[in-house]
């Protein structure tokens, strides 16, 4: 059940479509205070200040283990600050290109956008991790979502999914007994949920990155279950956005739109609105990223009402694909005064249980397991497409920073009927050649 996260024999082409990381579900910003190492005028231990900028879904396991860390290591003090995606974008990343950086930050594996990985460790700001043990025990078809010329530059917890979070009693009442398995049986339901008179999805795209997501959830049936080689030819020049199964989950995405389905103003809809709709029942669903099914659990009144299914996106069960991918995480900045201490929070970070603890508290997969470890029980229908029926969360291989607001913008155009499927796909394929 959970081979893909032993498995070092991993093909190239698995692990394109197996490594990921979502290329934004709420970004952080903060001040830019330099940490500093001060000395009690009692002639006591000296204390040394590190500052964290998370985003939201890190908050729990973040509180938690900071927690457990300052027992540990009392001299050592960590501050954590939390704020939505697009501030981070401008704001971390003008620090880190600034030198005044906090210690630690948000990271996200991959490429596709300006707080990547790869971005990041290409321009040296990123401090190599190399060392640490908990790196020899990342599963070899996930190192390059970890690493850059070898060298490791993230650290993250686990695996998430993308799928529906959905609200059970909104289903019951509507007559719906079990989550659909093809795209006819979802749009059957979505139909029975909007004649009960609940909306069947709440769609929060007010907030740029919620928008991407039933994209993501569309395209690895789409796309890669027609042709898993997509990102390589992509690459290479030899695909397109526009002349891919793109344009076919657009058309899914609008037609979801044009039948209804959406809550009224999606565009002036925050992800906070989002989940309250679902968590409440007066929205039966939410296409989402496992990593936020907390936040859903915490607006509702009783938790256990909320849980996940795949998103189908092909009429045929066997070809759905779903995407899933190497969770956000963190790093330590290369120019930080306390660079060492930083690294050791990490290292910290990586011991068993606290892979444990971190992945439990966002409803991930752990990156490694033993027997203390556990599978949240909302993601258990997601783990038999994880051998050989997933891709990485889009962005991972998109070559640049740029494709991604792009696809935000286009998205929020289309559903504002400011903009067509092809001039959506032109404006992400001029982004994707930059």
């Amino acid at each position: 059940m959970t081979d893909l996260l032993h498995d070092a024999r991993v093909s190239r082409g698995q692990f394109l479509r197996m490594m990921g990381g979502l290329g934004a579900a709420a970004f952080a910003t903060a001040c830019s205070t330099r940490p500093q190492t001060s000395t009690p005028s009692g002639g006591g231990q000296a204390t040394t200040e590190l500052k964290f900028i998370g985003v939201s879904d890190q908050k729990t396991p973040m509180d938690q283990l900071v927690a457990a860390y300052r027992q540990a290591k009392p001299a050592v003090r960590i501050t954590a600050s939390y704020a939505p995606t697009d501030q981070v974008q401008t704001s971390v990343r003008t620090q880190l290109g600034a030198g005044n950086a906090p210690d630690l930050h948000v990271v996200y594996p991959g490429s596709g956008s300006a707080m990547s990985m790869s971005q990041i460790a290409e321009a040296g700001l990123l401090a190599d991790l190399s060392a640490q043990a908990w790196t020899r025990t990342i599963p070899e078809g996930f190192r390059p979502a970890f690493q850059l010329d070898g060298k490791t530059y993230i650290y993250s917890a686990g695996s998430s999914v993308i799928g529906a979070v959905y609200n059970k009693k909104a289903f019951e009442q509507a007559g719906v007994e079990a989550p659909p398995t093809t795209w006819s049986e979802f749009l059957s339901v979505c139909d029975r949920l909007k004649k009960a008179g609940v909306v069947p999805i709440a769609l929060g795209a007010q907030t740029p990155w919620v928008t991407q997501l039933i994209t993501y959830a569309l395209v690895p049936s789409t796309v890669y279950a027609k042709d898993p080689s997509f990102d390589d030819k992509q690459l290479a020049g030899q695909a397109s956005f526009a002349q891919s199964g793109w344009r076919e989950a657009m058309e899914m995405y609008l037609e979801l739109q044009k039948r209804g389905f959406f809550n009224d103003n999606p565009n002036g809809t925050t992800f906070e609105q989002q989940t309250s709709m679902v968590a409440t029942g007066k929205a039966a669903m939410a296409v989402q990223v496992s990593a936020v099914l907390p936040d859903f659990r915490k607006a509702a009144s009783t938790p256990d009402d909320l849980s996940m299914f795949p998103v189908p996106g092909a009429d045929d069960a066997a070809g759905v694909w779903i995407p899933a991918g190497v969770v956000v995480g963190l790093g330590a900045g290369a120019k930080g005064a306390n660079v060492e201490e930083a690294k050791a929070f990490i290292d910290f970070l990586g011991k068993q249980e606290n892979i444990n603890a971190w992945a439990k508290a966002i409803a991930a997969i752990p990156l490694v397991q033993d027997a203390a470890s556990t599978i949240d029980p909302a993601v258990e229908s997601f783990l038999p497409f994880t051998k050989d029926r997933a891709v990485p969360f889009m962005d991972q291989r998109w070559p640049n920073a740029e494709v991604q607001p792009v696809h935000f913008a286009v998205i929020q155009e289309l559903l504002a009927g400011e903009s067509t499927i092809d001039e959506a796909l032109r404006k992400m394929d001029e982004a994707y050649q930059k």
